[in-house]
């Protein structure tokens, strides 16, 4: 088991147009830095797994369960299992990390 990553040089992965993760995983929970273009959108969706999140740099707009906020850094977030969510930036990128539990597999690259 590798017990340090290096997420300065770990290659990223776009899920949507504009929003590149890096991912790291163990075997009950992956972390994600998540990288959001200015003016990016994360189409409403939900997954079964539970997920965390801090914001570290930006700001977005983050909707959870019918709940819409804007959020800045050091703002944390938790949504629960099968809710839908949905996220955008406005005119400038942001950064958060977030957490899953179980392991999101298809974040598993």
């Amino acid at each position: 088991m590798q017990y340090f990553c290096d997420a300065e040089n770990r290659e990223s992965k776009e899920v949507a147009p504009g929003i590149h993760i890096r991912t790291f995983w163990s075997s009950e929970m992956l972390v994600s830095i998540v990288d959001l273009a200015a003016n990016a959108v994360v189409p409403a969706h939900s997954h079964p797994h539970e997920q965390l999140g801090t914001v570290i740099s930006g700001e977005f707009e983050l909707s959870i369960g019918g709940e819409t906020r804007w959020l800045k850094p050091g703002d944390t977030y938790i949504i629960p299992g099968d809710v839908e969510h949905a996220a955008r930036t406005g005119d400038t990128p942001a950064q958060t990390f977030e957490v899953f539990s179980p392991v999101r597999e298809a974040y598993q690259y």
